[in-house]
This record gives structure tokens, sequence and C-alpha cells, in this order.
């Protein structure tokens, strides 16, 4: 059944802006159709923005969403750092901060910052806690995403198994969706520059790698949470490599910022992180160019793998080594171009990201709007408006 929310959906997307609009899209009464917008207007989700081109007569009135009828909070929380925006319900952003915090300290010292800098950036633009339709939250390890819990996170001491959205539950009358910082990062890259392509991965690699995977426009997390895991995929001929994870010559292990950064220290170069390895690259540091070159075609070497069996449109490379994105992108096309099928790289595209480390805001930001105006939200939150 066509409820407010399906309509608010086609004015949200501009395919449908007038009453008549909305008869002829839906097929419903104009009597029904008037009924849902009279909601819709009562919840300030849309507004009538002014008359539109008439072939004569009185100019149908326009009809548009309200995006500023609240607020969503985003955290996007790596392993040192942070992004904290508080966006409207468009994803345009309203206020914003960064901050170094150790993910390590857990969660009761972490989350208490991150609310404690929500109140300043919500006091900043003049919005109360009232005001928040929904909190998107990305960590750096693996999620229960139906329960919004880490799993076994192995740089997040003290998080396994802790509910982020009951912590939360404590200050905000609104849901809480929490997601692994890849899977926000590509639907951020997806839903901004790539939404004609149905199939895409998103690969960061940074301190350590991994993959955030669009299948058919929507984000795969797998059975457990656990998909898009590559950084732990095994590389021949590197045995002697131990990862953090305990095995041996996994790609993370070899190609990663902190192994390219101990790499680079042994042989007699200051690199601390992966950020020290991408200055040395552009400073010209021929030892520094070769290992990053280096770690692409090892990246290559299982996206190859991927490409073959996934098939996607594209492929978008993040994260901190992705800013040496002339010598890490040559050893990943080398490779794959090399080891894929021709039906599968025929029109692959193979790129640097292009939101840089805005993509995980703006995809925690996407993901909680069209959580909370999803149709059946918005029809279960105008029930629950009549009801009261």
């Amino acid at each position: 059944m066509t409820g407010a929310g399906s309509l608010l959906r086609l004015i949200r997307n501009g395919e449908a802006v007038t009453r008549a609009d909305l008869v002829r899209r839906t097929g419903l009464a104009r009597s029904t159709v008037a009924q849902r917008l009279d909601a819709l207007l009562a919840h300030q989700l849309v507004y009538e923005a002014g008359g539109s081109a008439s072939t004569g007569g009185r100019p149908p009135t326009v009809l548009a969403f309200n995006q500023g009828a609240g607020v969503v909070l985003v955290a996007d929380l790596g392993a040192t750092h942070s992004r904290l925006v508080v966006s409207d319900l468009a994803g345009g952003p309203l206020a914003e901060t960064t901050f170094d915090m150790d993910i390590a300290d857990g969660p009761e010292i972490v989350l208490e910052n991150v609310h404690e800098a929500f109140v300043g950036l919500l006091t900043e633009i003049q919005r109360s806690p009232d005001d928040v339709r929904g909190i998107g939250v990305g960590v750096p390890g693996p999620v229960a995403f139906s329960r919004g819990e880490p799993v076994a996170p192995p740089i997040m001491p003290g998080w396994d198994g802790y509910s982020i959205p009951d912590w939360f539950s404590k200050h905000y009358d609104a849901p809480v969706l929490v997601d692994n910082d890849v899977n926000i990062m590509a639907l951020g890259e997806h839903w901004t520059y790539w939404r004609e392509i149905e199939h895409l991965l998103y690969v960061k690699i940074g301190t350590g790698i991994g993959c955030g995977i669009v299948a058919g426009r929507r984000i795969h997390r797998g059975a457990q949470g656990a998909a898009g895991d590559i950084g732990h995929v095994r590389l021949a001929g590197h045995d002697d490599v131990i990862c953090r994870c305990g095995n041996i010559g996994c790609l993370e292990a070899v190609a990663g910022g902190r192994a390219l950064a101990s790499n680079l220290t042994a042989a007699g170069l200051t690199a601390e992180s992966s950020r020290d390895v991408v200055t040395l690259v552009r400073a010209g540091e021929p030892q520094a160019i070769q290992a990053v070159r280096d770690a692409g075609r090892y990246l290559g070497e299982v996206l190859a793998g991927c490409v073959n069996f996934f098939n996607p449109g594209a492929i978008v490379i993040g994260g901190d080594i992705s800013e040496a994105h002339q010598q890490l992108l040559a050893g990943v096309r080398e490779v794959i171009f090399q080891r894929s099928l021709p039906l599968a790289t025929g029109d692959l595209r193979i790129v640097p990201s292009r939101l840089g480390d805005r993509a995980g805001a703006i995809g925690a930001a996407i993901m909680v709007i069209e959580h909370v105006l999803a149709p059946e939200a918005v029809d279960r939150a105008i029930q629950a408006g009549l009801a009261a």
C-alpha cells in the first residue's frame, strides 16, 4: 500500500513534486493523496515551496522535502583519529569537528568524548537533542550490524560485544546504526559519485587494508559482518611475514601502511606511520616510491581474484596510502589487467577516492538518513504521532 512515506520518497527524489504528479505516479485518489500530504506537512517533512510553471490557469503548488526537519549525528571513529559531523536530513554538513583519540581507550571513554563533542556541535548550530533523528557510527573493526556491536575487533580492546546503541540511548531518543568504517566509506563514495554503478569495491589501504562491497547498490556485509576482509587473504611467497591476526603472509602484513613504514624504517628512512610513507613518496624518495608500487602489485593480486569472482563496475581506492595514488594505482592496474579475465575488465574503472577522509562521515549520514526516511519508518512515525 502506498503510504505517506512512499509519497515522501517521490518528493525527495524529485520524481513527483505536485499533487497532480503524485496522483499520476501512485494511482491513488486525489483525496487520499491530500490526506497523506497533510500528515507529511503536519510532521514538517515537506513544505509548499510555491508555484511551478503552468500551461494555463493557476500554477500548481510545488512540494519540497524539508531537509531541516531534524539532524543526524555522525561519528567516524578511526584507530587514533575521529571525525564528527552534524548533518541535515539531506546529508548536508551543518557542523563538524575532528580530534585525536585512541580507540583502545575503550567504549566508555571514547563514547563519552564523542557525546561531549556532539553536544558542542548541536549548541553551535542552536539545535537540541530532541532534534536528533538518528545517529551513525563507524568503527575500525567487524560489526554485528543488526545489534550495533563490534565483534572481536583486533585493535579495539574492550569493545567486543559492546552495545553502542544502548550507550547512546541514555542521551538520545533516536535510532543508532553502527557499521565497519570501510563499509560506510564505500557507501559514501557510491552515493556521491557512483550511483549508476550497481557493483563496486571500495578498498581502504591505510595502516591496515579492508574492502567495502556494494552489491546491487547496497552494502553487502555477509553472514557475520565480515565480508570484504581482504587484508587477511594470504599472499604466496611471504611465509616469513607474520600478521597481527596470527597467520602468515596476509596482504595487510605485506602491503599495509604499518608494514610499509616498518620496512622503510629498517632500510634507514624515518617512517612511523602510513602518512609518513606518503610524505616520503611525495618527497621523491626512490625506496618509498618502489615500496608503494610493490604494495599496489600485491593488492592487485588479491583484487584480481575479486574482479574475476565479483565482476565490479568500479574499484575505488581510499585510505592514507592512496594519497600516493599514482604509484599505488599503477601497481594495482598492472596486475589486475594482467590476471583478470578480459570480460571482467572490459569496462572496469580503477580510481582513487574523490571524497578522501570525508567518505566515512558522508556514508554514515546517508546510512542513517535512508533508514529513518524509509517509507515504512516514516509511516510508523506518523502513526505514532497520530496515536500520541
